[in-house]
C-alpha cells in the first residue's frame, strides 16, 4: 500500500480510536443522558475499526467489507448528521453541538471532526474503485496487482 491508501488507514485508524474512546467515556461517564447517541457513538467506533482492518487485509472478502462498512459509515454520517442538525430530540440530544460531550462522530455531518467523517467514505470509495483485487489468470486466487512492487496491499490492484 502507498501513498494515499496509508493516509486513509492511518485516518481511519484515528478515527477509530477516537470514536472508541469518545464512546467508551460517554458509555461508562453518562449513557443514561442521550443512550441512542451514546450508542450510535460505540457503533460507529466499530465501524471505523472494521473499515481499517479491512482496507489493510487483502483479498476479495475484506475487499467487499471494506465496501460495506465504508457505505455503512456513509450512510451513517448522512443519517445521523441530518437527524443531529433538523430533529436532535431523536437522538436524545437536547440541542445541537457537535462539540458537545453528547454529540458523535457523526453528529452535524462530523463538524466536531473538521467534516473529516463526511469526506472520508467518499475518499474510500474512491480508493476503493481504484484498487480493485484482480484474479489469478488459473487459479481464480486474489494475486497482487501492478501496484505490488510499489508494496501495494496483496490481492489489490
Amino acid at each position: 500500500m502507498t501513498g494515499v491508501g496509508r493516509v486513509l488507514v492511518v485516518v481511519y485508524g484515528i478515527l477509530a480510536l477516537a470514536a472508541a474512546g469518545r464512546s467508551a467515556f460517554q458509555i461508562i461517564d453518562h449513557f443514561s443522558a442521550a443512550p441512542v447517541a451514546f450508542s450510535l457513538s460505540a457503533f460507529s467506533a466499530l465501524v471505523y475499526i472494521v473499515a481499517t482492518i479491512a482496507l489493510i487485509a487483502p483479498g476479495r472478502v475484506w475487499y467487499r467489507v471494506a465496501w460495506t462498512t465504508i457505505s455503512i459509515e456513509l450512510a451513517g454520517v448522512l443519517i445521523i448528521g441530518t437527524l443531529s442538525t433538523f430533529a436532535p430530540a431523536a437522538l436524545g440530544l437536547d440541542a445541537v453541538d457537535p462539540f458537545g460531550q453528547d454529540s458523535t462522530v457523526w453528529s452535524v455531518y462530523g463538524a466536531g471532526y473538521l467534516f473529516i467523517p463526511l469526506v472520508l467514505p467518499v475518499l474510500g470509495m474512491l480508493w476503493l474503485a481504484k484498487h480493485k483485487p484482480v484474479d489469478g489468470p488459473s487459479t481464480g486466487e486474489d494475486v497482487a496487482g501492478a501496484d505490488a512492487a510499489d508494496g501495494d496491499a496483496v490481492g489489490r490492484a
